[in-house]
């Protein structure tokens, strides 16, 4: 049997040291580019492939970071598996996804830690306190993303879902609306409650009440049963704010197919999120942006100074929401503050 080929081997083919071939796969290593180049090179001809599980063990760091989420069918996510993956590519790391039913939390945090992941990043699930002290007692650091869960010894990232909410209330009240509904996502998940709370404290201001309340558990089809249901009493309500925007384009198809009816001349529809489908034409949706690319760059700093300090401080980030003005609710007669987008379809 031959000998395999090792980085010894590469650094004597390419006349350099061995720590420089080592540094030369290491995306985020000080190295210049001929240096890379000269190790490259050599690898190719020796036919050399570095092996990470052997690394791993001289560094006892796997470069792996588990992401744990809920589903895919939610479109905001797939936008945020991907800017995770590029950003923490930067920094050397690479993602382990986990796709997990809420309740199925727990038991595959437990498998994750098997895979000595350097840290873990919660999108779109909650996790008990016991697996969040057993990942803090292995020294795992763990980064709430869109969600927050207190107390707790975990790091959360999330927009401002009450100031989001809080902006929509005031948009359709002084757009003259007068029965306006909310449609829940999952009750148990911060960022509904916040995002409903928000909104009822806005339509407060305005000496407003909810005219009816449903829940669509952030899913496509109990989302259209939630709008069937509140249009089934009389009076209907003239303006819903949908917990995020899945649901919203949900909310918006039965009423226009369904029902008959035209957003927003019978009714304004305002979602949360901003994912791409909410700016296509067939949509235009009205709707509260969260910032996705600053939420994915502050957690993945904060994980990364976490795995590099353990000393470094437990912190939860709340970035500002925007308000993004198409067509699918009426606008007051005075602009408000917010951003208007009436182009058609993003990328």
């Amino acid at each position: 049997m031959s000998r395999s080929v090792t980085s010894t081997d590469v650094a004597r083919l390419a006349g350099v040291s061995q720590s420089a071939v080592s540094r030369a796969f290491t995306p985020t290593a000080p190295v210049s580019a001929e240096m890379r180049r000269k190790v490259f090179e050599a690898a190719r001809k020796l036919g050399y492939r570095p092996n990470a599980i052997a690394r791993t063990l001289i560094t006892r760091r796997s470069r792996i970071i588990g992401v744990v989420i809920s589903s895919l069918e939610n479109q905001f996510y797939p936008v945020v598996l991907e800017g995770l993956s590029k950003q923490l590519r930067r920094h050397g790391y690479h993602l382990l996804l986990f796709c997990a039913e809420t309740q199925e939390t727990d038991e595959l945090l437990a498998e994750i830690l098997q895979y000595q992941v350097d840290g873990i990043v919660m999108a779109s699930s909650t996790m008990s306190s016991g697996v969040a002290r057993s990942c803090a007692e292995a020294g795992i650091p763990v980064v709430l993303f869109n969600r927050t869960a207190h107390p707790g010894p975990s790091s959360s990232v999330t927009a401002d879902n009450a100031g989001g909410g809080r902006e929509v209330a005031h948009l359709l009240c002084a757009a003259g609306h007068q029965r306006i509904a909310f449609i829940a996502g999952l009750e148990d998940t911060s960022t509904s409650r916040e995002r409903e709370q928000g909104f009822l404290a806005g339509l407060a201001e305005h000496g407003r009440s909810c005219f009816g309340r449903a829940v669509g558990n952030y899913d496509h089809d109990e989302a259209a049963r939630a709008a069937l249901a509140l249009f089934s009493r009389t009076p209907r309500p003239d303006a819903i704010f949908v917990a995020n925007d899945h649901m919203a384009i949900a909310v918006m198809d039965t009423l226009r197919l369904q029902l008959g009816l035209r957003v927003p001349a019978n009714v304004s529809v305002v979602g949360f999120d901003d994912v791409p489908q909410a700016a296509w034409a067939s949509y235009q949706l009205t709707t509260v942006r969260q910032p996705t690319e600053r939420m994915i760059d502050v957690t993945v700093e904060l994980l990364i100074r976490q795995i590099d300090s353990e000393q470094a401080p437990r912190e939860d980030i709340v970035l500002p929401a925007e308000l993004v003005l198409r067509s699918t609710a009426r606008l007051p007669p005075s602009p408000l503050i917010g951003q208007r987008d009436t182009g058609g379809m993003r990328g």
